[in-house]
Formats: C-alpha cells, structure tokens, sequence
C-alpha cells in the first residue's frame, strides 16, 4: 500500500488525463473469478469542436488479474476529463487504454452513455480481452 499516493491525503484534482494517475493494490483473492463495477453519472467532458461540456454514464466492469483500481484515483483521474477537450469515442477508448496499462486486468469494459445531442444519445462500449468475458459482468443497465 506504499505506492498509494492520494488514499487519506488531501490532493489538487488534475487538469488532464495526461496528468493524472490510476492506481492499484494487489488483488486479494487472486484464486477467485470476479467482477468489480465502477459507476458513474457525473462523468464530463468538452467537445473538441464546440467546447460545449458531454455528461456522461460511465460504467467500468472488470475482472481484476493481480491488481485492483484503488478508487479514489479513479475518481481523481475521472474528474480530470472535466476541462478535457476529446470526442466520445476517444474518451472510452482513452480509459480501456489507461486501465490496462494499470492494472492489466483479465477482463475489462467501459461503457459511456453520453448524454443527447440533436436528439441522438451515443453510447461507446469498448472491451479489453473480450474472450476472457466471465459469464457474470455485472449489474448494470445495458
């Protein structure tokens, strides 16, 4: 637990996801097939093109392989897409990036149900090793 920096601390939220950091612990049940569910309806971000702030539903479904998201990090590098400028799908796509240079976990899936626009809602989904799906993935709404 040494390497975790931000647990019990006060900490500054970053301005980027450049800059900020997810961090883990060491699973502890490393013998037992699970899935953890991150969610969130506070997720934001801006548009590239008009600057207008995207809210989004964020879930984060995974199995965890050695280690786990410590989630005070993830709440940290999550608000720091707040004044980030990215389209949606670079946004999902940019966090199943960064999860699995974390954690490598077995099994993972983002999914952002960003709100509408022009009366269309878009939804990414995006998986890290698909084959290794447990035949559970979770709770919520698809």
């Amino acid at each position: 637990m040494d390497n975790l920096t931000l647990l019990g601390k006060h900490s500054d939220f970053f301005s980027s996801p450049d800059d900020a950091k997810l961090e883990s612990f060491p699973n502890r049940t490393p013998g037992r097939p699970y899935v953890v569910e991150l969610d969130t309806t506070e997720f934001s971000s801006l548009c590239p093109v008009t600057g207008q702030p995207d809210s989004c539903r964020l879930t984060i479904t995974y199995s965890p392989a050695g280690q786990c998201v410590e989630t005070k990090s993830l709440k940290y590098y999550l608000a720091s897409y707040r004044n980030y400028p990215a389209f949606n799908e670079q946004i999902v796509n940019r966090i199943v990036d960064d999860f699995v240079q974390a954690i490598d976990p077995a099994w993972l899936r983002v999914e952002g149900r960003f709100g509408m626009r022009g009366g269309i809602r878009l939804t990414v989904v995006a998986e890290h090793k698909p084959q290794n799906r447990p035949p559970v993935t979770g709770t919520s709404p698809v």
